[in-house]
């Protein structure tokens, strides 16, 4: 920053910083915005406070770095026509400016060209400095960033809620993915992050899948396997209870009188059952918990491959029975819910007005029987949630399919006189993941999808023998890359697009896939490895030595990363990151014939060394960002 300070004369950081969303000592590129800012102020006459935010990011390098559209500049009515005027800004705009080239003009845009040697000269020296942190901005999640002792910002981040005892779905899957990103995101971003896993743990199912146990469980297998057994018995209970249900019927339709088989069925046991969980029995919750616990341990195993953590596990089960019926209550008073046929519900027509009313539809908020439904738990739940951490914001990570029952919840939060929470809470959600099955028939758990993700890159590994032979451990790598594949494949896309789950497209190392992502950062670390020089020997490099096109082209891309990173903030899309890694992968893999390290001149090869370092430091940040674990061998 000093370097730049020096180069433009009369640029002060200080009055940098009191442009809008200008962060100089953690993104170097803000000192260009803001420099380019003053010198059209002179050319154009207009208030350096509307230039600024005004500049944005070309398409594609051979398009510019930076780019002004003369109409976002609030130009005032009958002057001349803007494609006429940036004509005459590009003029006057100075000739040997310190950071920019002349600007090119296209109709009534301005495309800025950065200039090499400066921008080679601040930007790798910031990024060897910085390393694992550059990109991300701490100042972003201050309350107040003129004041940092007033502390950071709380978010909650409710992600993968698996239910017990049932398949990890395609849509946890997603969730998991997705959720375990936006948590990496407000982190790096200097939010105080809090990660929280709402599992499906409660219901008439635990009553039925407790009897499961104690007719055919075995412990040995619930303790080797807790998910999968419990799965097993679940499947085979509710079989047995789908053949009584018929039987019982068909003797009903003969006129037999089957009260007590009623009474004694598979399905009234589970109903007891669970009404002794609710009633606090002490056996009956031992049995429960214990079936949770052990899921839980299994869950955590399988999250840490995919560097995720949470926080907090919480669940169905922890929003208690007087909490429902307090918000029963309320929503009676208040006359938000009324009865209907001895149940409640809310009728939405008749409290917000218009269309919306209309497609917030009359959901049931407690049954006939007194039992209430996942919506009274999540309200519930969100109450007494940002009583306990009194949140800033609330990210429900959750299915498309759900959206309606998100925008009722949110909507009866704020008739309950809560809007400020209520909009707090965002729902983001996502599409479907179509033809999810593996060579070993339709997927069921995560782990299943993981392993054979994982055969399938061992078997791709093994095909170059020499290769294979250099990688220490190949069955731990395997394991990454096919963890790589799938969340590459997850993230390709923007979130609420469906897409279709292929094994063999998402494992190959053709094409914008995770093997490929990981082969890319593998190769930057062999470079380092061959060079032999040191980190220090690195840093003390000569930057400006590195002129040709294809280096300069490479710094212009690392240069955008926290841009990439704050625009990242505002899409809460994973591929805004993805694409940026891929375009980036794209341009070293092009300069590696160009850009040779070996047989270079000494001070050639460190420069270049340093080049390539800062790319590796720049891909492995936005990898982990995403959630992946960068290889150095494959």
């Amino acid at each position: 920053m000093e370097q730049l300070q020096q180069q433009v004369e009369g640029l002060n950081l200080n009055a940098i910083t009191e442009f809008p969303n200008c962060y100089p000592d953690v993104n170097p590129l803000d000192v260009y915005r803001a420099h380019l800012a003053n010198v059209l102020t002179e050319v154009t006459g207009v208030d350096k406070n509307i230039i600024y935010p005004a500049l944005s990011w070309t398409q594609s390098l051979d398009k510019g770095d930076l780019v002004l559209a003369a109409p976002a500049l609030r130009l005032p009515k009958g002057g001349p026509k803007p494609d006429q005027i940036v004509q005459d800004w590009a003029a006057k705009f100075p000739e040997n400016d310190p950071l920019f080239e002349k600007p090119h003009v296209h109709s009534y845009f301005m495309s800025f060209f950065f200039k090499g040697v400066p921008l080679v000269n601040s930007i790798l020296p910031t990024i060897l400095q910085k390393g694992k942190t550059f990109g991300t901005n701490p100042s972003l999640g201050l309350k107040d960033p003129k004041e940092p002792s007033a502390g950071r910002k709380k978010i909650i981040v409710e992600f993968s809620s698996p239910n017990i005892a049932k398949p990890f779905h395609a849509g946890h899957l997603r969730s998991t993915i997705i959720g375990g990103f936006l948590g990496n995101l407000y982190e790096g971003a200097g939010w105080d992050v809090t990660r929280i896993n709402y599992l499906g743990d409660w219901g008439k199912q635990y009553g039925l899948l407790a009897l499961a146990f104690e007719k055919f469980g075995d412990e040995k297998a619930l303790e080797q396997d807790p998910i999968n057994h419990l799965f097993q018995l679940y499947v085979r209970i509710n079989t047995e209870m789908t053949e009584e249900k018929e039987q019982i019927a068909k003797r009903k339709e003969a006129g037999e009188d089957v009260t007590e088989a009623e009474a004694n069925s598979l399905d009234e046991q589970a109903r007891r059952y669970f009404k002794k969980m609710t009633d606090r029995d002490e056996k009956a919750l031992a049995m429960w918990k214990k079936f949770r616990d052990l899921s839980i341990v299994r869950y955590k195993q399988t999250y840490a491959r995919l560097n995720i953590h949470f926080d907090e596990y919480s669940g169905e089960s922890q929003v208690s029975e007087s909490d429902m019926a307090d918000i029963g209550k309320q929503l009676e008073e208040k006359k938000i819910s009324k009865e209907d046929n001895g149940a409640q519900l809310i009728d939405f027509s008749e409290l917000v007005p218009g269309k919306e009313g209309k497609r917030l539809e009359k959901p049931l908020v407690r049954k006939r029987d007194g039992t209430a439904l996942y919506l009274t738990r999540d309200i519930s739940e969100l109450l007494t949630r940002h009583a306990k951490y009194n949140f800033d914001k609330m990210i429900y990570v959750v299915a498309s399919a759900q959206d309606l029952h998100l925008k009722q919840l949110f909507k009866i939060i704020e008739l309950l006189g809560h809007k400020d929470i209520a909009d707090k809470c965002q729902h983001i959600n996502f599409g479907l993941v179509l033809g999810m099955s593996t060579r070993k028939g339709t997927v069921k758990f995560l782990d299943d999808i993981l392993r054979d993700v994982a055969d399938k890159m061992h078997e791709t590994m093994r095909k170059n023998e020499d290769k294979y032979n250099q990688v220490e451990n190949p069955e731990a790598v395997a394991d990454v890359l096919g963890i790589s594949s799938v969340m590459v494949q997850d993230m390709t896309g923007k979130r609420i697009n469906n897409y279709t789950f292929n094994m063999d497209q998402m494992t190959s190392f053709e094409g914008d896939t995770g093997p490929y992502l990981q082969y890319a950062h593998a190769r930057v670390c062999s470079i380092k490895r061959k060079a032999g020089l040191s980190d220090e020997e690195i840093a003390s490099a000569d930057f400006s030595l590195l002129r040709e096109a294809h280096a300069v082209n490479i710094v212009r891309l690392l240069a955008q990363w926290p841009d990439v990173f704050s625009n990242t903030l505002r899409t809460l899309e994973p591929t805004t990151v993805l694409a940026y890694l891929f375009k980036m992968t794209h341009a070293l893999s092009s300069s590696y014939d160009v850009l040779r390290i070996m047989g270079s001149e000494p001070a050639v090869l460190k420069a270049r060394m340093a080049l390539y370092e800062a790319a590796h430091i720049v891909l492995g940040n936005g990898m982990r960002l995403l959630g992946l674990s960068p290889v150095e061998r494959m």
